[in-house]
């Protein structure tokens, strides 16, 4: 029962909240110790939110999850987790991070409140409603960052950064939404009602606004944001973010992967290094040039 819990929290999604770290890196304030310990306590409210949010997802969807190729091995659906445990436990986890979100800081007990609210409306109403369902997991990052931003003294913090964490969000959850048809084929619309108002091609348009969108967000954000280096060294990272964004287009189209990013995150070398670079890149950029 113990361990069907923990898998139903997904501790393998935790690393989505990590975008609770992009004002921490971008403010140039990796080397202050109050800020990191407050950031990371934010990383690790917003997991326990989130694992309350993704047990209050599977208590609504345990029917159609049973009816799914892969999501009928989930605890709940599979009957290794009881109900009413998730239920419990997901009340006390959300609590939990509400209060101890207010104790850190207000502002962060009303993001991790939106965020709540956001998911409950999602798993009941939202993900039901065309576009809306992929707009509003792209709220969700938003909130995260805001997270971020919340806990520090921000001081060279670019609204920029909203813009193209949303646009980037909504890539990877369009993404999804194309590796989920592909996948399920004609069956589709029985183990996820808003699949029938969706197909590839349509998927494939909205993507490829997203992706100009998102290049163009992060382009002007690193010569119009203030607080940059005024070599405008910052661009030079424009070519990592470009590849990730191709790449990942790459093993969604081609590959027909995309249904869990986490998971192609997790297992795709060239992304990993593109990542990794690019993290490289940025702390040459704000950290050590002036």
């Amino acid at each position: 029962m113990l361990s069907g819990l923990i898998k139903s929290m997904r501790p393998r999604q935790w690393p989505k909240n990590g975008f609770v770290f992009v004002a921490l890196l971008f403010d140039r304030k990796l080397f202050d110790p109050a800020s990191v310990i407050a950031v990371t306590e934010a990383f690790l409210l917003l997991c326990l939110m989130s694992s309350a949010v993704y047990l209050m997802n599977d208590l609504a969807d345990v029917e159609s999850d049973r009816q799914h190729p892969v999501k009928k091995n989930r605890p709940l659906a599979s009957g290794q987790l009881d109900p009413r445990l998730a239920a419990v436990a997901s009340v006390l986890f959300a609590g939990a991070s509400l209060v101890a979100g207010y104790f850190l800081s207000p502002q962060l007990a009303v993001i991790l409140l939106l965020y709540l609210l956001s998911q409950i409306a999602y798993t009941f109403k939202l993900k039901h409603v065309v576009l809306l369902d992929v707009l509003t997991i792209a709220a969700g990052f938003i909130l995260r960052i805001a997270a971020g931003v919340a806990v520090i003294d921000v001081q060279r913090f670019s609204p920029w950064l909203y813009v193209f964490g949303g646009f980037l969000a909504l890539f990877m959850a369009l993404g999804k939404r194309r590796a989920e048809i592909t996948l399920l084929g004609g069956e589709a619309g029985s183990h996820r009602a808003i699949l029938e108002d969706y197909n590839l091609d349509l998927i494939d348009r909205l993507q490829s606004i997203v992706t100009t969108s998102s290049l163009v967000a992060y382009s002007l954000y690193t010569f119009l944001a203030d607080g940059l280096p005024q070599n405008h060294a910052m661009m030079l990272t424009i070519p990592f973010v470009l590849y990730g964004i191709f790449r990942y287009l790459y093993l969604i189209h081609v590959r027909n992967e995309g249904g869990a990013p986490e998971e192609i995150l997790l297992r795709d070398r060239p992304l990993q290094i593109t990542l990794v670079l690019y993290g490289a890149m940025v702390f040459v950029a704000l950290y050590l040039i002036n």
